[in-house]
């Protein structure tokens, strides 16, 4: 029997671009294909919804899985990075894996790999390979109706990319990310992404920018895949709003909706909208029932920690993980809009390589002052680098050597009735939540066991 911990030094032991920003180049995933193959291809056989894109396809994953659960079908959903524990990423019927499960399924993955890695000389796995298929053997052990799959990175050579059949294809908003791997500009990123859809799928198409739509909409015709673009056929209307979620109308080719989303943000409408059309889809193509009921069931029971997430209320502390420049404009007009807020303490820290300039742009007029933070990762952009960039936006910003060290002076800064925000990289707002609200995480796990 593999512990828990064992699981977590082995995964460790594989290269992890997440961890420490190595990429490495793959000409295709057949070694993927193949290591499915040899625990049993678990990924088959199952209702799939494969979600790709650069901003909201976790949410839009976790909207679907919620709404597919309350339809009464067991589900398994697949998303990344996780926030504390690794074994949130593998979910069955919405709850993580428990951590024997999780052990389990990458002992099996662990079992098969050298004999696969000696079909491909040359070619190594990398940790979210070996996540991806233990996803699928969980998924297999606990006989999951549907599947719910979001995509690690791009699309075409994502380990997720095992598909030669999908019942649903969702493409959420693309902007420039990963640039140096996917490319420079919208189109070249939007054909990664495209790399998903499958002949005969259903696509289901965010809002996007018109340069992303070309390319959806040729690759989608040259695959003989049917385009459902979601801001063309659907009618999506706001009917309340406050800084505990939001209420809508949604009209669609096949069913109208009224539902309360405790997630907050207009963006997340559109998530919630494609999430939809995406269970709407997929109830056609195996001929099940999705009820306006069930929609409204499942997406009152959403929950997606670590974005625009109310930790605290005096003083009032918002943790988000806007990474790029549109996802900080989007932080900044939830805000406004749902918490009322004129400007704040920001509290920011973030990957080397992202587009700081870009972010401190968009939040730099809503800040009282910005303190940007070093933190415990690899990967963490130089905070003094970081304070620049803000301060040539035009905001007073200064650096800070660690987090808790950075917290502590927004808040005081802040004062009692002030607002801090703090956003950036997913795993700087994982570790920002750990010291606010005391979460042993998987590192504080491993870090003690070495002691």
């Amino acid at each position: 029997m593999v512990s828990y911990l064992d699981a977590l030094r082995w995964l460790r032991s594989l290269p992890d671009f997440e961890r420490t920003g190595e990429f490495a180049e793959r000409p295709d995933v057949a070694p993927v294909r193949a290591l499915l193959g040899a625990v049993g291809d678990p990924h088959l056989g199952r209702a799939t919804v494969h979600i790709a894109g650069s901003k909201g396809k976790g949410s839009t994953a976790v909207m679907a899985e919620a709404i597919l659960r309350a339809a009464g079908l067991r589900t398994g959903c697949y998303i990344s990075p996780h926030l504390h524990r690794w074994n949130e990423r593998i979910r069955i019927d919405g709850a993580p894996v428990s951590r024997e499960t999780f052990a389990d399924a990458l002992a099996r993955v662990r079992e098969a790999m050298p004999g696969v890695e000696a079909a491909f000389p040359g070619r190594a796995f990398v940790a979210f390979d070996a996540l991806t298929v233990a996803a699928f053997v969980a998924f297999a052990a606990a006989e999951a109706d549907a599947q719910v799959v979001e995509v690690g990175l791009g699309g075409a050579l994502d380990s997720t990319n095992v598909f030669d059949a999908t019942d649903v294809v969702a493409l959420t908003p693309i902007s420039l990310e990963h640039t140096q791997i996917l490319g420079d500009t919208i189109g070249a990123i939007a054909a990664q992404k495209a790399g998903i859809i499958t002949p005969g799928a259903a696509v289901v198409v965010a809002p996007q920018r018109e340069s992303a739509l070309d390319v959806f909409r040729a690759v989608a015709s040259e695959r003989g895949a049917r385009i459902i673009e979601v801001a063309g056929v659907c009618q999506l209307t706001r009917t309340s709003a406050n800084g505990e979620g939001q209420e809508f109308r949604l009209r669609t080719p096949r069913g109208e909706y009224r539902a309360r989303l405790p997630l907050i943000g207009r963006h997340q409408l559109d998530n919630a909208a494609a999430a939809i059309v995406a269970c709407e889809e997929l109830a056609a193509a195996r001929g099940l029932e999705v009820t306006a009921d069930q929609v409204r069931t499942g997406l009152a029971g959403v929950a997606w920690p670590g974005r625009i997430e109310v930790l605290s209320r005096r003083p009032l502390v918002i943790i988000d993980g806007a990474h790029n420049g549109d996802s900080a404009k989007r932080l900044i007009a939830a805000l406004r809009e749902h918490l009322g807020l004129g400007r704040a303490t920001l509290l920011f820290g973030t990957l080397a390589g992202k587009d700081i300039d870009a972010m401190a742009e968009a939040t730099a007029p809503f800040a009282d002052a910005v303190f940007v933070s070093g933190w415990a990762s690899a990967r963490a952009a130089d905070a003094r680098a970081g304070a620049e960039a803000f301060r040539r936006a035009g905001a007073e910003a200064t650096a800070m050597a660690d987090l808790p060290q950075a917290y502590e002076a927004a808040a005081a800064y802040a004062g009692e009735r002030g607002a801090v925000v703090g956003f950036g990289a997913i795993s700087f707002v994982a570790q920002l939540r750990e010291y606010l609200l005391g979460i042993e995480s998987d590192m504080i796990l491993l870090a003690s066991a070495r002691e």
